[in-house]
């Protein structure tokens, strides 16, 4: 697959809708920007961590409903669907990983790859929504498979190991 060429740094820096579906500019890394991406989540996430379980989940809620506009705008705005840029996806995913995570750095980064190895194979039914849903929510949703199934198997370990 060609290389998609991210858009000018000063088109994302200066948009709105650009800059949060960029991950506040993550998405511009010129490798690995889904990567860079879930690397720009982890501050939110700690942020959103001492919440009540309920406050987590509706913040993370709130973060995937966003991404639903956010996403399928800049892609229509860029005129490329699921431009490797826009990373706001992955904040969606990589929270849903972290629903309920034990406290620590060691889960954070268990969790961070964890969400990207399930973000990368795409397991059913994420890569279904990654080819068939063409809008906003379809970018988002392959990410959010992703993220559940990433959280199962952190739940799984953090019980092993508790």
């Amino acid at each position: 697959m060609p290389r998609i060429p991210p858009p000018p740094a000063r088109t994302v820096l200066t948009d709105p809708v650009h800059f949060l579906a960029f991950g506040f500019g993550s998405g511009l890394s010129p490798r690995a920007p889904g990567t860079a991406g879930t690397v720009a989540a982890i501050p939110l996430f700690l942020l959103l961590q001492p919440l009540p379980l309920w406050a987590y989940v509706l913040a993370t809620l709130l973060v995937t409903l966003a991404g639903f506009w956010l996403c399928g705008e800049s892609a229509r705005r860029l005129g490329v669907h699921d431009h490797p840029g826009i990373v706001w996806d992955e904040f969606a995913g990589f929270l849903v990983t972290m629903i309920a995570a034990p406290a620590g750095w060691v889960w954070v980064l268990v969790g961070f790859a964890l969400f990207r190895l399930f973000d990368i194979v795409k397991p059913w039914p994420a890569r279904w929504f990654d080819r068939q849903v063409h809008t906003g929510a379809g970018i988002v949703m392959d990410d959010i498979v992703a993220g559940v199934y990433a959280l199962i198997v952190l739940q799984l370990l953090a019980w092993w190991w508790g």
